[in-house]
């Protein structure tokens, strides 16, 4: 069994609140809600816990209510395991409001992390790293983690012997693109704010990522909607995927990062790996929380991914 250590910095408690038809400065009546142990790495976890991944979840977790996170693990049965490091404080709760398919998001703060939990962390990581077949880090970075800490992390783990993934955003994404990755998930958007230049188009983000000459093995850029766009060793592929009933968006860029991890690790045809990997993205969007698809529904919903090659090796 394939083994990933999945990093989250800065978790989240997610309170995703539905409202219909939202006023702001109003009085707003929930019509349901849901609370959710969260983080774009343990999103990720999540979902390769499901695929039939073992998978370690560790990153920073606050100490002062890691109960929603302790539940999350007992019920994965030893499939997803907590190697999280415990600090001083909370975790922050993130608040989602869902109003008819739109999400707003308020981010908390959350805890602050000190020098020795930083040396804590990376001792426990690196470690796991050289145990581990890949190793995805994901999401922002906390209060008291700086940049340079992150790239010093990120340095020391693509000198051990697993593959190595991010989906991180801003400063750490330029900070990323510079070392040698299995796997980066930007989506255009992240692209544009971190570098400067439109990347709507896969020749406007082929010609970025030569002036980047970034020496990264798969480079996955979300698009929502419009697709996926793959630029891997053999040509530049690109995903189209089904038109489903969106309920949230919360979930569904990490739910692709766990499919391409896991058809990569499983060693996929290309088509099939990304058809599969838009598929469980696209059912991600019709839930709130992060689960797998079913097989009846991941065959049903891959049927629908127009999967297209559209240029040769670069």
């Amino acid at each position: 069994m394939k083994q990933v250590l999945c990093i989250t910095l800065n978790p989240a408690i997610d309170m995703t609140i539905f409202v219909h038809q939202l006023q702001v400065g109003e009085v707003n009546r929930a019509t349901k809600s849901q609370v959710d142990a969260a983080g774009k790495g343990l999103n990720v976890a999540q979902i390769l816990s499901d695929l039939g991944m073992q998978t370690l979840a560790s990153g920073f977790l606050g100490n002062q209510n890691a109960q929603i996170f302790e539940q999350l693990f007992a019920q994965k049965h030893g499939q997803l395991l907590d190697k999280f490091v415990k600090i001083s404080g909370e975790t922050r709760t993130n608040i989602k409001l869902v109003d008819d398919g739109v999400t707003t998001d308020v981010n908390g703060a959350g805890f602050v992390v000190g020098a020795s939990d930083k040396q804590a962390l990376f001792d426990e990581v690196i470690r796991l790293a050289n145990q581990s077949d890949a190793v995805l880090i994901a999401g922002s970075l906390p209060k008291g983690y700086e940049l340079d800490d992150f790239e010093q992390l990120l340095s020391a783990l693509t000198k051990t012997d697993a593959k190595i993934a991010a989906d991180v955003s801003g400063q750490a994404l330029t900070v990323a693109m510079k070392y040698p990755l299995w796997l980066i998930k930007p989506n255009s958007d992240e692209l544009t704010e971190s570098f400067g230049v439109a990347c709507n188009t896969w020749q406007a983000q082929q010609s970025l990522l030569e002036t980047l000459n970034t020496p990264i093995d798969n480079i996955v850029i979300s698009m929502g909607a419009d697709g996926v766009h793959w630029f891997a060793k053999d040509g530049v592929w690109l995903a189209t995927p089904p038109t489903v009933n969106v309920v949230s968006t919360v979930g569904a860029g990490d739910t692709l990062v766990a499919g391409m991890i896991a058809g990569l690790l499983d060693g996929l045809p290309h088509e099939q790996l990304l058809k599969r990997a838009v598929a469980l993205s696209a059912h991600a969007v019709t839930i709130i929380g992060f689960a797998a698809a079913s097989q009846d529904r991941l065959d049903e919903l891959m049927a629908q991914v127009d999967v297209s090659k559209l240029s040769e090796c670069l």
